[in-house]
């Protein structure tokens, strides 16, 4: 067998694959032979089929199959001995009158190269790394959360302004007949806060279901239906009253500070402030992180630029899927993947460059940090080394989840080297301003 490769430019090659006889023929007859050991065909005892009977029926078939092999092998090998970095697979040349009888056979494979480029982590313009802090508005709301969600609820007669009441909205034209507990701070129409207010136990009040909250997800669990329904409609509901609270906020003291972080971890309302901003602050640190790394990504694909072997991809996507696309298919498939590849190729050039590589140590690390986050969202805030390590071992035995937890491990390398490297002005913001400049 010869291998032999002819550049046709930077992204594009072809390789020529000769076979010969010899490279082939000892292992299309041992198989024919084991054929005839086992083939039925009337007229004949088992195994005693002559084998030019063999060869004629199953001859061509094996021939293809072994000379199919042996290609796949030895170009796959051919590849990797020879460090050629293709996109996609070498996709075979079309010969007409292509004969398989011939002594010798000859293959051509048509390859897409990858592009040489440099990457420039510091950027030409700076990319905003967002710090997002929690102003005072935002830690009184929440103190404001805690109080009212650890209050006691006072039984009274008759609708205020804040109280939360429990009644049963009926339209029978509708079919709605839904019995929920509403806070009337969350009504957004006047005319519903109106109608509502100064009723009694046992008393309906009949409101408008357009605009009645002021989030547009409280109106379908309210009236128990679909979120698809809830969105256009636009009728008339009776609700009538069951009971009547008013919720009196939660004493800020030790009994609360403990019940939220344990003994004596806070002993203030300062504290509890304090304590609010720096767990917010945490939680904000994600999303800012994840915003970062999309906008260096962005920004490297923008100011990294360099050529694809596009119409070896296009042929590529073309052939490769479950079924053949047309030229046209072919072509919006690649753009819709072009930039995809383009960060694929970045990545894989920072990753290399900067030695950055998942050993399975840190992995198990990774999975534990993540494990223990998952279970202080349930209340168990300390777990116990061995619980971890169990509960890792067994995460780190399906394959997918290796495969997820890899990714998000290099996801943050990523993040930490563009921490350091990138071209980055940090920007303080509130969240309110965050979310107005990020996803505006």
């Amino acid at each position: 067998m010869n291998i032999t490769k002819e550049q046709i430019d930077n992204l594009n090659a072809v390789v020529k694959v000769e076979i010969s006889k010899e490279d082939y023929q000892e292992k299309v007859d041992k198989i024919l032979k084991d054929y005839r050991k086992q083939a039925n065909i009337p007229g004949f005892r088992k195994g005693q089929v002559p084998m030019g009977l063999i060869k004629k029926q199953y001859g061509k078939a094996v021939l293809v199959d072994e000379v199919n092999k042996l290609l796949q092998d030895n170009l796959n090998k051919y590849l990797t001995e020879e460090k050629l970095d293709v996109l996609g697979n070498p996709l075979p040349k079309q010969q007409e009158n292509f004969d398989w009888d011939s002594e010798n056979l000859d293959f051509e494979f048509e390859l897409g190269l990858a592009p040489n480029f440099d990457v420039q982590l510091k950027t030409k313009k700076a990319v905003t790394q967002y710090k997002i802090v929690a102003d005072k508005k935002m830690i009184d709301e929440q103190v404001e959360r805690i109080q009212k969600q650890y209050g006691k609820l006072v039984s009274k007669t008759e609708v205020g302004k804040n109280d939360e009441v429990t009644g049963t909205f009926v339209n029978e034209a509708e079919e709605i007949e839904h019995k929920t507990t509403i806070e009337l701070s969350k009504v957004k129409s006047k005319k519903a806060t109106d109608a509502l207010v100064g009723k009694k136990v046992g008393e309906t009040a009949t409101v408008s279901t357009k605009g009645l909250f002021k989030e547009d997800y409280l109106l379908p669990s309210a009236l128990g239906i679909s979120a698809d329904k809830a969105e256009k409609l636009n009728i008339e509901v009776n609700f009538t009253i069951e009971e009547i609270n008013e919720r009196e906020p939660a004493a800020l003291d030790q009994e609360l500070f403990d019940k939220l972080f344990g003994k004596d971890n806070v002993k203030s309302e300062k504290e509890l402030k304090s304590r609010i901003k720096e767990d917010s602050e945490k939680q904000f640190e994600q999303q800012s992180d994840q915003k970062l790394l999309n906008d260096v990504t962005e920004k490297l694909i923008d100011e990294t630029k360099f050529e694809l072997p596009a119409e070896f991809l296009k042929k590529w996507i073309q052939i490769s899927g479950e079924k053949l696309l047309t030229d046209d298919e072919a072509k919006e498939e690649f753009e819709k993947s072009e930039k995809g590849l383009r960060y694929q190729l970045i990545e894989g050039k920072i990753i290399q460059e900067n030695d950055l590589q998942v050993q399975f140590d840190e992995l198990k690390e990774f999975a534990k940090g993540f494990i223990k986050s998952q279970m202080a969202q349930y209340g168990h805030m300390d777990p116990k080394e061995e619980e971890l390590e169990n509960i890792a071992t067994r995460v780190l035995g399906n394959q997918d989840e290796v495969k997820r937890l890899s990714e998000q491990l290099m996801s943050q390398k990523l993040l930490d080297l563009y921490k350091e490297k990138a071209n980055l002005k940090v920007k303080e913001v509130s969240y309110d301003d965050f979310i107005k400049e990020a996803y505006s």
